[in-house]
């Protein structure tokens, strides 16, 4: 199955993408990347790779060690413009997030918004984790005119999560975990019919691994998958598989 994941030139999350593409990959589905104007590969908060405050809060050994696999991988080093994308061309749609400035490019562009309610029509898989399930709140759904999450039920990264964060760090990084003044979960709740359809999922940060999802959490609403934030990342790829093949 071809999987289409749009990213902004810099600034994604390190785990939300490059572990959905090695298991993935590694289960025989194919990507295509795209940035705002293609040709070069995109880069990942550095900040995930070295460790955000005191070498803590960054991504894991084996997610940087995927992200290392993905940065020599062709798919990625030579992207698609977001305006050549075609989204018939694609089986499933992948939005990652990340919360640091440079997302800003991409959850706010009309194009990737305009692309995503056009995938949304076409019935098939969408997966969207942690910030990127924004860029669905903020598209527009062509037929409705609303936004594709207004009937169903969804997570995203909770308001606890983004605030302890940012509590925790203000005082070295400023509004390094806050990428708007709103909370995300905020935002999306807004773009719900009813508030009641978010999901906020367990208060845990433990993160799951390969062999463990028992802390990990997904929302699925038919073939809508959505995730909070990176801890999810191995079970949101795993099931994500299971709506592109079922």
């Amino acid at each position: 199955m071809r999987i289409l994941v749009p990213l902004p030139d810099h600034d994604f999350d390190t785990t939300e993408v490059a572990v959905p593409w090695r298991l993935l990959t590694d289960l025989g589905h194919t990507f295509t990347f795209a940035t705002e104007h293609g040709g070069s590969a995109p880069r990942c908060d550095p900040r995930l790779l070295d460790g955000v405050i005191f070498g803590k809060l960054g991504a894991e050994p084996e997610p940087k060690s995927f992200y290392e696999q993905l940065t020599r991988a062709p798919e990625f080093t030579d992207p698609v413009a977001w305006k050549t994308i075609e989204p018939s061309d694609h089986d499933g749609l992948l939005l990652p997030g990340g919360h640091a400035p440079g997302m800003r490019q991409y959850l706010a562009s009309a194009t990737l918004q305009e692309i995503v309610g056009r995938f949304w029509d076409l019935e098939r898989p969408v997966g969207a984790i942690c910030h990127g399930v924004l860029l669905l709140a903020r598209a527009t759904d062509p037929h409705t005119g609303r936004s594709p999450l207004a009937e169903v039920r969804t997570t995203c990264l909770p308001k606890f999560m983004e605030r302890s964060a940012y509590l925790a760090t203000f005082w070295k990084l400023g509004r390094y975990y806050r990428t708007y003044p709103a909370y995300v979960e905020d935002e999306v709740k807004a773009a719900l019919d009813d508030p009641a359809q978010f999901v906020r999922g367990p208060r845990g940060t433990r993160r799951g691994t390969a062999t463990d999802d028992d802390p990990a959490f997904v929302v699925q609403d038919g073939r809508y998958l959505s995730a909070r934030w990176p801890g999810d990342a191995y079970l949101f790829a795993r099931r994500f598989h299971e709506l592109l093949t079922a």
